[in-house]
């Protein structure tokens, strides 16, 4: 009898199908070489057992950083595999930030207007750096000069490299496509281009050696490309003058000749104040307005003088050693300080105080030559800046740049050249207890404090105080005792204000006690009244450091209180009595 080959048939596929149904199972086998690196599949198996195996031996021989096994089950409905995390080993996932791409989102700038905003005017600042900076102009001046947009445009090269600057990285950002964003860049800036040459052509931008500053704008009062046209004005104003001393004079001279009130003064003030926030940005032009003699120190005081120059005026005025420190600003950068003064050009004036700030955050030397005039240039700039708080920066703005700046002063490199022309210890001391007063920062004043420490409790410094035939033991204690004033001024913590204050008040006991001070004083045949006077004195801390020689002093004076007759020769005469009270008092004794 022949076989059923139909009924055959249908047997062998319902095989396959409930094989089919239960799904087909293996394991995968993945890596991470390092931390940040992302998983890569190594083995592929249906073996559970071999699949575990081979991660943990990727991991035990170093070959990765991290391992993982997952079981793949194919799921017959929709054809996709199910993925489920057998086993995970090794150092953790960085988690990176999605990006997430859309395609229908617009690119950044989508038309001319948008390339006159200042963030935009930034960015074409950045990427044209180099460009604008052989012109000699700014990235406000290109978007208004219908010559300047044309040799940009006949350079090619430079405005494609430009235009890539800007599109990868939004791309990367934004997911849409290089090349798409590319293209729409390219023709942005053709349209721009376009729009300026076209304004050249209708003579849109007058020139002001025909024109009055002050009619001008009058008449563009109300139209709706005004700041547009001001702009060019403004800008062409500016065509051949180099130099960021000869450019700021320019711009001062129309300032004088805008309208004095009303819109009209506000659109000529808002276009010179635009051009003058992109040229400080430069530091060739800074350094040409302020002079070039100036190292970076006293050229951020200069700018603070400038833009600060009533509250600089009030801090010389108390303190004229101030004056010492702060440049005077003269020419157009003192026309400039007179406008910020009268309340004028106020994003300008904010701009340089942060661009201060900035520099002082920065790892950038305010004086590398002169480590204790860095120090002298960093109080000057703390009290500039510090009076302006509240009109140009917040004061929480002004700290955290001071203790970003104290951080460098604490750093062997530097304290190493701060006490170099020490040709003492106590120098070194007296040096490294004015870097403690002048630090900012808890923490900064804890390392500035371990230096301190350090110095006056070294056998170096105790020798060359007991050894140091220059001064007698009396003069000795009291350079202690003003070290030791000093240390209590610094604002250190409660801790290593002790400490060395201690450390100084055990070298003071070694000298006092070597001299025998206080007991050859006792028995002195001076009058009761002045002995008691100088005991006291070193008892208050006066002439000697806290500590042994100080106690020494009070108990010695406690005894000659309490002597008999000496009690009854001060109740006696009550006249010498009384300017002792004052002495009792400071050196903890009941008058």
């Amino acid at each position: 009898m022949k076989p059923d080959l139909k009924a055959f048939g249908s047997m062998k596929g319902a095989q396959h199908c409930e094989r089919f149904m239960a799904g087909p199972v293996h394991y995968e086998v993945y890596i991470r070489k390092t931390a940040p690196a992302a998983w890569s599949l190594q083995v592929a198996t249906e073996d559970r057992a071999r699949a575990i195996q081979t991660a943990e031996e990727f991991l035990a021989d170093n070959r990765a950083a991290a391992v993982r096994v997952t079981k793949e089950t194919l799921d017959p409905d929709t054809m996709h595999f199910n993925s489920v995390t057998v086993l995970t080993r090794g150092a953790p996932e960085v988690k990176r930030p999605r990006v997430m791409a859309d395609e229908d989102a617009p690119p950044r700038c989508g038309s001319p207007q948008d390339l006159y905003a200042p963030t935009s005017r930034e960015l074409v600042g950045r990427v044209l750096e180099e460009w604008l900076s052989r012109q000699g102009v700014t990235a406000f001046e290109l978007l208004h000069r219908p010559d300047l947009a044309e040799k940009l445009e006949a350079s090619g090269v430079e405005l494609q490299h430009a235009i890539q600057k800007v599109a990868v990285p939004e791309s990367q950002i934004s997911g849409q496509p290089v090349h798409d964003l590319v293209r729409h860049y390219q023709k942005l800036a053709e349209r721009t281009i376009e729009r300026l040459l076209l304004a050249g052509r209708r003579e849109q931008f007058p020139d002001l050696e025909n024109h009055s500053l002050a009619d001008l704008a009058h008449r563009l009062a109300g139209q709706p490309e005004r700041a547009f046209i001001m702009g060019g004005v403004v800008s062409r104003a500016l065509t051949g003058v180099r130099g960021g001393r000869a450019r700021l004079d320019r711009l001062m001279d129309m300032a004088d000749r805008a309208p004095m009130d009303g819109p009209p003064h506000a659109m000529v003030l808002v276009a010179l104040e635009q051009v003058m926030c992109e040229m400080f940005a430069a530091r060739s032009n800074l350094a040409d307005v302020l002079g070039p003699a100036l190292d970076q120190g006293a050229s951020l005081a200069a700018v603070v003088r400038m833009v600060a120059p009533r509250e600089v005026a009030a801090l010389i005025a108390q303190d004229a050693r101030l004056a010492l420190h702060v440049p005077v600003v003269e020419g157009p950068a003192a026309r400039l300080g007179e406008r910020v003064a009268a309340g004028q050009f106020p994003l300008l004036s904010a701009a340089l105080a942060r661009m201060v700030v900035r520099e002082l955050m920065s790892p950038r030397r305010l004086r590398p030559n002169d480590a204790a005039g860095e120090i002298d240039i960093l109080r000057t700039l703390a009290m500039t800046l510090t009076a302006t708080a509240g009109r140009l920066l917040t004061l929480e703005e002004v700290q955290t740049a001071f203790n970003e700046r104290s951080k460098a002063l604490v750093t062997a490199d530097f304290v190493a050249a701060y006490v170099k022309s020490c040709t003492t210890v106590l120098c070194e001391a007296e040096a490294l207890t004015r870097l403690c007063e002048n630090v900012t920062g808890m923490a900064n004043k804890r390392a500035s404090a371990r230096w301190l420490s350090a110095c006056v409790g070294s056998l170096r410094f105790e020798t060359e105080m007991r050894t140091a035939s220059d001064q007698t033991p009396a003069q000795k204690l009291g350079v202690l005792a003003a070290l030791s004033r000093a240390v209590r001024g610094c604002g250190l913590t409660d801790r290593d204000e002790a400490e060395i204050v201690t450390l100084i008040g055990a070298v003071g006991g070694t000298v006092e006690a070597e001299a025998r001070i206080t007991t050859l004083l006792a028995r002195s045949p001076a009058p009761l009244p002045q002995k008691l006077a100088v005991l006291l004195r070193m008892a208050s801390g006066d002439t000697a450091p806290a500590g042994p020689a100080a106690d020494r002093a009070k108990a010695e004076a406690i005894r000659l209180f309490r002597a008999p007759g000496n009690r009854a020769a001060l109740a006696a005469t009550p006249e010498k009595l009384a300017p002792l009270k004052g002495l009792m008092k400071a050196a903890g004794l009941a008058a």
